[in-house]
């Protein structure tokens, strides 16, 4: 599955991944290859991005590294799953 994860200063991360954890509004779900189309707000929490990340040296700083991937901090967002692409509009 693809994921774009977006803030408002610049793309935080685009690439191949095998799953993603969001904190919902009604609780943390995730998502993996050809999970069905979803809109949904995001609450305060953390983006649980797993795979093999390769991560810009300049959002570095912004991710902590975790066994299998890395996870994201955010205060709010909206996520968009469609046809395997997951974007994420973090802030």
């Amino acid at each position: 599955m693809y994921l774009e994860i977006v803030s408002p200063e610049a793309t935080l991360f685009s690439g191949e991944v095998d799953s993603v954890t969001v904190p919902g509004v009604t609780g943390e779900f995730e998502m993996l290859k050809d999970h069905a189309p979803i809109v949904s707000i995001l609450k305060e929490g953390h983006v649980k991005v797993a795979g093999s990340v390769t991560l810009e040296e300049e959002v570095e700083d912004k991710f902590t590294k975790a066994d299998n991937g890395v996870w994201l901090a955010i205060n709010s967002g909206t996520i968009e799953m469609k046809d395997n692409k997951l974007i994420i509009l973090a802030d």
